[in-house]
């Protein structure tokens, strides 16, 4: 059975993430941070890996970004998924009644609206993951979670609200981590990293290799070399296979604008 290493504890997100992609037919190994996932299918104790990389409202997961430009790991496929937020108590109970809420810091701050409405006294407590709130609940009948409902099914809690969260369009996208990218499907996308000379222009023409083959770049963002300050790496995103001829081609002409080109990876574009 293949083995899939993904940020845990079990009930997580990416446990969900992990299950869409694969099915189930998999066995799921929960890693307690995201440099354990990458090590795990770095030296073969899994043969693939899932990883959060951006939420829609918060934006990337930074240290997600740094492990790629470090790893030798390929992305080899995609998850984009709908975050619902859910409140989780032992046993049906009164919200009135409910003491603290515990959950993950940005699942509190995705639920404001819903917890000053609704539990206005209620302290609010943060720990590591939803997941880790949830089964943090115990035999505590006056504390709650806010968590996933695959969550609440393992570690035996009711849900007692659904979809709390304030924004309806959150998303989070889930990389799937392997030695090798797939093989062109015809809905590709190839992710890179590169960087450019510190002169002006230079990000302009390393562009403009996309822009003038009508290639549609889907996301780019920044980050700190971290070896000279004010000094950038791009993280790159666009719309085809590296298969292709015509991405061959502008791969090959980026090659020779940047002073560092790493290809991630292509791979299926996910689908909501």
């Amino acid at each position: 059975m293949v083995k899939v290493a993904y940020l845990g504890p079990r009930g997580t997100f990416t446990e969900q993430a992990a299950i869409s992609y694969f099915n189930k037919n998999v066995e799921l190994i929960p890693c307690h941070d995201l440099p354990e996932v990458f090590m795990a299918v770095s030296t073969g104790f899994s043969e693939f890996g899932v990883v959060p990389v951006e939420n829609s409202i918060e934006g990337s997961v930074n240290i997600a970004l740094d492990l790629l430009l470090e790893s030798e790991l390929k992305i080899s496929g995609e998850v984009e998924l709908r975050i619902e937020h859910n409140l989780i108590a032992r046993e049906p109970i009164d919200l009135s009644k409910i003491e603290a809420v515990a959950s993950h810091p940005q699942a509190l701050a995705q639920c404001r609206n819903f917890l000053r409405r609704n539990l206005p006294k209620a302290e609010l407590i943060e720990v590591g993951s939803t997941a880790a709130a949830v089964k943090a609940i115990g035999e505590n009948n006056y504390i709650a979670a806010i968590g996933t409902e695959l969550a609440a099914k393992i570690y035996g809690m009711k849900v007692i609200a659904k979809n709390i969260e304030d924004n309806p369009n959150n998303f989070t996208r889930f990389l799937v981590l392997g030695h090798m990218d797939a093989s062109p499907t015809g809905k590709d996308k190839t992710s890179i990293i590169f960087s450019v000379v510190h002169a002006p222009g230079s990000l302009y023409e390393a562009l403009g290799v996309f822009a003038r083959r009508r290639i549609n770049l889907t996301k780019i963002e920044s980050r700190p070399t971290r070896k000279k300050p004010w000094e950038y790496i791009f993280y790159c995103d666009f719309e085809g296979h590296r298969a292709e001829r015509l991405i061959q081609e502008a791969l090959e002409e980026l090659k020779e604008k940047t002073i560092l080109l790493k290809i991630l990876g292509s791979y299926q574009r996910a689908r909501l």
